[in-house]
């Protein structure tokens, strides 16, 4: 109610301002009649002066008189039809912006009442999150999503490849708890499109292996998940992103996923920090790089930060030497390999004493330490990197990866 009277007062009082400023008394344009009518009068006080010099004659002073006099009938005459169609005018603009105002009242009461929530009392922050977390207790499960998908995307035909999956499918009934078959039939359903077998397959091989079973399987399982029920998030699918982030808390598909539930279950206060971070992590050719890009504006709205895409943290190529290049200097001439691998070394580290780094140049630099076999220079580092992140979970696990490789390391 208090909604009602604050906004019916605030429009009344608007619409009275407009009204009192149109009927506020104004100059108005005076008619050219008017200037006439003052030119004859001031002509029939020139002939009376005329006549007193002597300029007229008593007879020429007559006649001037008659044809100004009668000028000045007809200017009057103009002027009174001018004033008068004036004041027509002004009622009926009068008659008209009152109308509109009315008109935009009624309007505004109308369009309200058909598309607004008349009676809905404002609901606070904590409140709407609860009904958020509510709804997304509630939402639909992977059964019934996958049941209503209607279309899926467009996968090139592969007859060679589905004559072998129909061959694998008839295999694997036999042998249901061979890993590597059935991990091969998941990643194959996957490829034809066949999501949902494909989950299935990644259901049954995650039950096989068990407490085996690793951070990609799950985040795999989540995928097919998604992609089955048509990009939905379901309940099951976020059970297994969940799994699979405690075991790679870094991967940057289920980070992606992640955000994209968020997104779709009204929060984009949690769906924006992490495609935000995801963002800033990532190399450019990371293949959730451009969904991300296709959304982060308006979640970033909904969330109420006013960025645009260029505002935002953008992914760079890696600095330093990546284990593929420090391995692919082990095909070189041996002084042709030390001079290289060297002077990439070396720059990496001596930016990351001076100017620090991500995690990620740490562990390449640590990796790349122990493909040459400088053992106590990556144990070193490794060790610094450990007192570098300690406050940072998702780095230190990226950092003990690294270190996991190193041959005889201390962990």
């Amino acid at each position: 109610m208090g909604f009602w009277i604050a906004a019916g007062a605030i429009s009344l009082f608007v619409a009275f301002l407009i009204l009192m400023a149109f009927l506020r008394p104004r100059r108005e344009a005076v008619p050219a009649a008017a200037y006439d009518l003052q030119v004859y009068r001031d002509q029939l006080k020139e002939v009376d002066r005329d006549l007193e010099r002597g300029i007229l004659t008593e007879g020429e002073a007559a006649r001037a008189r008659t044809e100004v006099s009668r000028r000045i009938l007809e200017a009057d005459r103009a002027l009174q039809i001018a004033e008068a169609t004036q004041a027509r005018r002004a009622g009926a603009d009068r008659w008209i912006v009152t109308a509109g105002l009315v008109a935009v009242l009624a309007g505004t009461v109308f369009v309200y009442m058909r598309i607004g929530q008349p009676g809905y009392p404002d609901v606070p922050l904590q409140t709407r999150i609860s009904l958020v977390e509510e709804a997304r207790a509630n939402r639909p499960p992977q059964e019934q999503a996958e049941a209503e998908v209607t279309m899926r995307p467009a996968i090139p035909d592969q007859p060679e490849r589905e004559a072998l999956v129909a061959e694998l499918r008839t295999i694997m009934e036999n042998r249901p708890n061979d890993p590597e078959g059935m991990a091969l039939l998941a990643s194959n359903e996957a490829a034809l499109g066949n999501f949902r077998a494909a989950r299935l397959a990644q259901q049954r091989l995650i039950e096989i292996l068990g407490e085996e079973a690793t951070g990609n399987h799950y985040i795999d399982l989540a995928e097919m998940m998604i992609l089955s029920a048509g990009g939905y998030v379901s309940p099951e699918a976020e059970a297994a992103l969940t799994e699979g982030l405690a075991l790679e808390p870094r991967n940057g598909t289920a980070r992606y996923y992640a955000g994209l539930m968020y997104a779709q279950q009204g929060r984009p206060d949690l769906a924006f920090p992490i495609w935000r971070n995801l963002m800033a992590e990532s190399t450019p050719d990371a293949p959730w790089l451009e969904p991300i890009r296709l959304q982060i504006e308006e979640v970033a709205v909904l969330a109420g930060h006013r960025v645009t895409l260029a505002d935002l943290p953008q992914p760079s190529a890696p600095r330093g030497p990546s284990a593929a290049d420090v391995e692919a200097a082990q095909e070189m001439a041996p002084e042709d390999r030390a001079a290289m691998v060297e002077g990439m070394v070396a720059g990496l580290a001596d930016r990351l004493a001076t100017e620090g780094g991500p995690p990620e140049d740490w562990a390449r630099l640590i990796t790349a330490y122990g493909v040459l076999g400088q053992a106590d220079a990556a144990q070193a580092i490794y060790e610094e990197a450990l007192t570098v992140f300690a406050d940072a979970p998702d780095a230190l696990a990226l950092i003990e990866e690294a270190g996991a490789r190193l041959p005889g390391a201390a962990q």
